[in-house]
């Protein structure tokens, strides 16, 4: 005989989707169906039409030229030291900004988060404005020590650096705010100081939080565009990333440009593929 308490806990689950269910297995009402499948084809429908028109049969020699290869290794390259300039100063930025309660502490924020809402052309055309020969810092760096920055390889990896904390300083800061304090304010109270606490506590808890947002930061670096251009200009082997290569190959060579943004394509794959298991933990 079914208790009262077994009939409510069955209701309770009933209205839960069921103890152990994790998706709805009843009919996709066709008002959802319809628009997800269309949606599902306007992102695949550009990336099957890329390898379709791919010239697998050049493709070897496309991607053993020697212009590729000189972009490919400018592009991680400046890929690589973007993601460590973000890490340097991104991960106590997000701490800062996860842990001290400061006034201001909203805006700064939105500040932080901005370039992922900034048309990149415009975060280029702001670090000019700041980094520039002319500009507000960069006249100083000029004329005390001789330093250039727009235009360079260094200008390459500060652009990218610049729309690529942003990913990292979220990815960081959410992970410390899902961390435990208590383990920080116990290592504290055994005599630790606060930077000792956050190097042997916080920072291993919160390690895959920072791989994370390194990957992903490594990734946007390695697809900028628009900044890169507008700061660093498009000079083959000294600014001409694989985008920047890109986009001058589909001017004269088609080819060429499907041929490059296939590499791009499967770098993108494999960034994926190494945030996989993080994504199938949180789901």
């Amino acid at each position: 005989m079914t208790s009262p308490l077994d009939k409510s806990r069955t209701a309770a689950d009933t209205l839960r989707g069921g103890p152990r269910r994790r998706g709805v297995r009843t009919g996709v009402p066709l008002p959802l169906l319809v628009p997800a499948l269309l949606g599902l084809a306007f992102l695949m429908v550009p990336l099957v039409a890329l390898l379709a028109r791919a010239p697998w049969q050049g493709l070897p020699e496309q991607l053993t030229s020697p212009e590729v290869w000189q972009a490919l290794r400018l592009s991680l390259l400046c890929a690589t030291a973007a993601t460590a300039v973000s890490l340097v100063l991104g991960v106590p930025l997000a701490w800062l900004l996860a842990r001290v309660d400061f006034p201001g502490r909203g805006l700064v924020r939105a500040l932080v988060t901005l370039p992922l809402v900034l048309p990149p052309v415009v975060g280029g055309v702001a670090l000019l404005m700041a980094l520039g020969r002319n500009g507000i810092v960069g006249r100083w760096l000029d004329a005390w020590f001789g330093i250039t920055l727009p235009f360079t390889t260094t200008g390459v990896v500060i652009a990218e650096a610049f729309v690529a904390m942003p990913f990292l300083v979220i990815s960081v800061e959410g992970t410390l705010r899902a961390a435990d304090p208590r383990y920080e304010e116990a290592a504290t109270t055994l005599g630790a100081s606060r930077f000792t606490a956050f190097r042997r506590v916080t920072l291993p808890l919160i390690a895959p939080g920072i791989a994370a947002g390194a990957v992903l930061a490594w990734a946007r670096a390695l697809g900028e565009f628009g900044a890169t251009i507008t700061f660093a200009g498009n000079f083959p082997g000294r600014t001409q990333t694989m985008p920047l290569a890109v986009y001058l190959a589909l001017q004269s060579d088609p080819e060429a440009a499907i041929a490059l943004s296939l590499v791009l394509l499967a770098v993108s794959i494999a960034v994926l593929a190494g945030l996989r298991d993080r994504w199938l933990r949180a789901g």
